[in-house]
């Protein structure tokens, strides 16, 4: 099923296809819906998924003026209440900082929350000191991604970005054509996050308010500041959250391993469920017995 949905005076393209319990799926910057593609029949074998194009991106409505993660937080609400609340959330790069930051605002929307390298560079800290060079290469490489793109050079931004940030020299031209469209197309809109002077922020302490499950993941190949970022997610969550390496994988394991990637999220939604359950049953059980009052005639 295809469809609009017209949440917070934008129009936001979505799909929904499976039958189960709800999951919804948020992708990152510059790309849309579709790389979710190689994931979503195996999915849809045990939940109703949705997935959808992110305010700004592809078939969805780019409204005019300066936006914000917290507008994206809303659009994500909105569309969990459509499906049928509460919905499992998994997501990847910026959409996985917009997942978290609404765990922290409407933790009851969310029933679990697996989030893959969310870019909130601000949790990294003065304190990771190794982490300072690669920080200022990887600031100078966004600073020239940012230069052109508000240049109105939109593919050359969209190749700077691919070439100097997330794959290396040569990536953008291995990319596909139909896909380096689809990243030229949806440029402004990185632009346009990037001028969210919150975009990197996260209120962490906030997370302690999420009861759900979470899997905070990262790829063994990615940048070392993700390692950092999801070791300090996984610190608020406490045992409510698993942390795991993707040997092999960067930035979107979705695309280099979906059969992995899919059956690891199918594996861990009901273990970490049944795990919950079992904890909440076991804290119940540890309370001290209450004294029940009685009245006369009344159940003893």
């Amino acid at each position: 099923m295809t469809g609009r949905a017209r949440v917070n005076g934008v129009d936001l393209y979505y799909e929904v296809v499976g039958e189960g319990e709800p999951l919804v799926l948020v992708h990152g910057s510059w790309v849309d819906h579709e790389t979710w593609q190689r994931v979503v029949p195996r999915l849809a074998r045990s939940f109703r998924v949705l997935v959808y194009d992110r305010r700004g991106h592809s078939r969805s409505e780019r409204p005019p003026g300066q936006g914000s993660r917290r507008q994206d937080e809303g659009d994500l609400a909105s569309l969990i209440e459509l499906l049928g609340a509460p919905a499992h959330v998994a997501a990847n790069s910026f959409g996985a900082s917009t997942a978290l930051g609404l765990a922290t605002r409407r933790p009851e929307l969310l029933r679990s929350l697996s989030a893959h390298e969310p870019p909130l560079m601000d949790i990294v800290g003065d304190g990771d000191r190794q982490l300072r060079p690669v920080l200022r290469a990887m600031e100078a490489a966004l600073d020239g991604v940012l230069a052109a793109l508000r240049a109105g050079e939109d593919r050359a931004g969209a190749q700077r970005f691919v070439d100097d940030v997330a794959v290396g020299p040569g990536g953008w031209e291995r990319l596909p054509e139909r896909f380096r469209r689809t990243i030229t197309a949806n440029a402004p809109t990185f632009a346009d996050e990037h001028g969210d002077p919150d975009w990197a922020r996260l209120d962490v302490a906030g997370l302690d308010g999420f009861p759900g499950p979470a899997l905070l993941t990262f790829g063994s190949e990615s940048p070392p500041w993700f390692p950092v970022i999801v070791g300090k997610l996984a610190t608020a969550l406490g045992g409510r959250a698993r942390m795991r390496t993707l040997v092999g994988d960067g930035h979107v394991p979705h695309l280099t391993h979906p059969d992995r990637y899919a059956d690891d999220l199918t594996e861990f939604i009901p273990s970490a469920e049944a795990e919950a359950e079992a904890q909440a049953q076991a804290a119940t059980a540890r309370r001290p017995a209450s004294r029940r009052l009685t009245t006369p005639g009344g159940p003893g």
